[in-house]
């Protein structure tokens, strides 16, 4: 049974940080990316973040380049994600979610599988 439980959220002033964790089950850990992704009030979700489990190669979204860092503890079967230079357009819905089937570069939501429940993340 695939488990993601995400915790970290939280309401934050602009130009604060905030730090995501992904509790992944093992099963989960297995699977060859590892994603964060969001959703805004109103809009459709969005890629944030990837990270193949096996090499740790990193992906990201063009709008959070430079300020946000995925990054895994595997000796924790956890994933997380270092938010720097928070803006109000990053408040939303963030998840955690896996994929055995790719979709990692592109952080093709279609490919992953398991998600977790979500943490909410309020910049104001």
């Amino acid at each position: 049974h695939v488990q993601l439980v995400e915790s970290g959220g939280g309401s934050v002033q602009a130009g604060g940080s905030l730090r995501l964790s992904c509790a992944a089950s093992a099963h989960a850990y297995s699977s060859y990316c590892l994603g964060w992704f969001r959703q805004a009030p109103g809009k459709e979700r969005e890629g944030v973040a990837a990270i193949w489990t096996g090499g740790g190669t990193t992906y990201y979204a063009d709008s959070v380049k430079g300020r946000f860092t995925i990054s895994q503890d595997n000796s924790k079967n956890t994933l997380y994600l270092q938010m720097n230079s928070l803006i109000p357009e990053d408040t939303g819905m963030y998840y955690c979610a896996a994929s055995t089937r790719g979709g990692c570069s592109a952080l093709t939501q279609v490919y992953f599988q398991h998600w977790g429940q979500g943490t909410q993340v309020t910049v104001s």
